[in-house]
């Protein structure tokens, strides 16, 4: 039976003893008096307070305890003994245990709520997915249901139509609203070669794209897995919790028996009057606040990152968040747009390029492409080149047209030298921030060529916001230290470590956590080892599917400005968890003694049903506290800046 359906026969059937409770100062008794009350109670016991026994007795037998130790040692106690004290004729108390069952399971309603509206965050997510599409096959247009489309299809989208899966334009525009991915309002321009989302809306365009990613592929399906893993997961933290309840049941067990005794061995009361106060304390002490103020917390928190297109992977990465010291950067497609252009050619261009990138059409590295590019811009035709050889962090070399030939930086030189000319010339152009690599053939250089990456729009403003909450910045780059510099100039970088090996970046990681955590942003497969290597790592939404499932953090805007907002939201999630925690903690240390009845005799005392009240309205509090998450403040970059 559902927490809701227990609670509301628990409130039906506690109800009349309510109205007795109050229409007994009026003279009305309720018909059939205590044993109507008896046998009220004893449906709410079986029913509704069941659960809480058997749970109870399952911790007992392994040797724990739990929060249901605390309720069914409570009401239990308040039901047998009313049941004695109606067999003596002495006063009962059938009304505590019903009415702390009651506002126990209001707690537990308050919670599974919570819950709820979690999941049915997910489930909105997924409902945004189209049903069906037009899908090209076979030269005609067919109607197919989403599950059937396969990698490869090409399908059409009408204006107004959801698009069905990922996948790239090849024909036709259009403007897309994004916003249920990327959070933001304004519709973006597509053409052909851009890349599109599946879920999202098209305007009023028509266009044809090619699926890449489909099921459980899409960025929507892996953002719903993400958020349900998130919601689902502990932050380190809620084992201190688990911890201390442990240790909290038996030791409010024993100030109950405790208090029971000084009430009526050395204080003189009766035997209901101490176990009222006893029965207070076991209710009063119910941990139930502890329990919530982590996993709502995480919920909101999560779910309110997940709407700004923030993907927090794990409860751990929060609380790693909340002592992160240093921030560190990739350059390449995170600090800069990642896609290079050829600016300068020193030597015979034609030559120079047409050596170059008939050496680069087996390379895949970014600025190959910005080298073919350029050559294929210019009408050059390239020629077929073999014994291709990739050598890591420095270039590439291969025989093109009979002749050993090479393009990279001067650590692949060796024995070639470089005129004093075109060395100064080098230079010039590093320190204009653009990258620079030498085109030999045979022991001679040709020539050069520079490429220019430009720092994205976004950057400087990014580095700004982070540097203003005391965080250090550094960029780790494989470009040599020149270029690194002019761009760490540009956007604002305190600190530069350049010419970094791929397989290196994660011992510069290591490097800096001596000094404190670190975050690391980085999109690219060589940015995998620094991602999990770092205490926090950043993925941007644009990256590999490797970097993305390396990263505890994934920015589905890839703005950078979403570092700030990650770091930012999962502070203020880790603070508002030890914010729930901290009240809950003060409730008990501060409910129990009043529930002792140490304050009684000025007046100030706890009956159990009040004490069970009380405990519901600190969970309630607890979960008001995790639902004003939505409502705080991320101080934008721009802002911030």
């Amino acid at each position: 039976m559902s927490i809701t359906k227990r609670f509301w026969i628990s409130l039906v059937f506690s109800l009349p003893m309510l109205l007795e409770m109050i229409l007994k100062l009026f003279g009305w008794m309720m018909p059939g008096g205590e044993w109507t009350m008896f046998a009220l109670t004893t449906v709410v016991m079986i029913v509704a307070a069941g659960p809480f026994l058997q749970s109870a007795w399952s911790s007992f037998k392994k040797h724990h305890s739990n929060m249901d130790t605390l309720v069914a040692i409570g009401t239990t106690t308040a039901y047998v003994y009313s049941i004695y004290a109606m067999a003596t004729h002495q006063a009962v108390f059938f009304e505590s245990a019903a009415f702390v069952t009651t506002f126990v399971l209001l707690g537990q309603v308050f919670e599974e709520r919570m819950r709820n509206n979690a999941s049915n965050a997910v489930e909105k997510l997924v409902n945004l997915q189209a049903k069906d599409a037009e899908v090209i096959r076979d030269g005609k247009v067919v109607k197919l249901p989403v599950s059937q489309i396969v990698v490869g299809d090409e399908i059409k989208v009408r204006p107004g139509e959801k698009i069905a899966v990922d996948g790239q334009i090849v024909s036709g525009s259009s403007t897309i609203d994004e916003s249920m991915i990327t959070g933001e309002s304004m519709p973006v321009e597509k053409k052909i070669g851009d890349s599109v989302v599946g879920a999202t809306v098209n305007g009023t365009g028509t266009f044809t794209f090619k699926a890449s990613k489909v099921g459980k592929n899409t960025m929507l399906s892996q953002i719903v897995e993400l958020v349900k893993k998130a919601q689902n997961s502990h932050a380190p933290i809620q084992g201190l919790t688990d911890k201390v309840s442990e240790i909290f049941v038996p030791l409010v067990l024993m100030i109950a028996i405790l208090t029971f005794l000084i009430w009526y061995v050395f204080i003189g009361a009766s035997v209901a009057s101490s176990l009222i106060f006893a029965v207070s304390v076991v209710v009063i002490a119910c941990p139930c606040a502890l329990g919530l103020a982590t996993p709502t917390a995480l919920m909101v928190g999560t779910g309110r990152s997940a709407r700004m297109g923030i993907l927090i992977k794990n409860g751990e990465v929060l609380e790693a968040v909340n002592d992160v010291k240093t921030v560190i950067f990739d350059k390449t497609g995170t600090i800069t747009v990642g896609k290079p252009q050829v600016t300068d050619i020193v030597g015979d261009n034609e030559k120079v390029l047409a050596i170059a990138a008939s050496l680069e059409q087996s390379s895949e590295h970014p600025l190959a492409a910005a080298i073919i590019k350029k050559a294929k811009d210019a009408g050059i035709s390239l020629t077929p080149s073999h014994d291709f050889k990739a050598i890591e962090g420095k270039g590439i070399q291969a025989v093109v047209e009979g002749e050993t030939s090479f393009v990279g930086n001067d650590k692949l030189l060796n024995d070639v030298s470089v005129s004093a000319s075109l060395r100064s010339t080098m230079i010039t152009l590093q320190h204009e921030a653009k990258t620079v690599v030498f085109v030999g053939q045979g022991d001679e250089i040709i020539g050069l060529i520079a490429i220019q990456d430009t720092p994205k729009p976004t950057s400087k403003d990014a580095i700004s916001a982070l540097k203003s909450q005391g965080l250090k910045t550094v960029m780790l780059t494989g470009d040599n230290h020149a270029v690194a510099q002019a761009v760490a100039d540009q956007v604002g970088i305190d600190q530069v470590v350049a010419d970094v090996l791929p397989a290196d970046k994660a011992e510069q990681v290591k490097k800096f956590q001596e000094s404190g955590k670190v975050a690391f942003v980085g999109d690219g497969i060589n940015d995998a080892p620094a991602l999990s290597t770092a205490d926090v790592g950043i993925a941007m939404g644009s990256g590999t599917d490797i970097a993305i499932e390396s990263g505890g953090i994934v920015l589905v805007k890839n703005d950078l400005r979403d570092v700030y907002k990650a770091l930012e939201l999962s502070k203020k999630t880790f603070n508002r968890i030890k914010l729930n925690l901290f009240w809950a903690f003060v409730y008990n240390v501060l409910g129990i003694p009043v529930a002792a009845g140490v304050f009684y005799f000025i007046g100030l005392a706890l009956s159990p049903e009040l004490a069970g009240l009380a405990m519901a309205l600190s969970s309630l509090s607890v979960v008001t506290s995790s639902v004003l998450l939505n409502r705080t403040k991320i101080t934008p970059s721009a802002e911030v800046a």
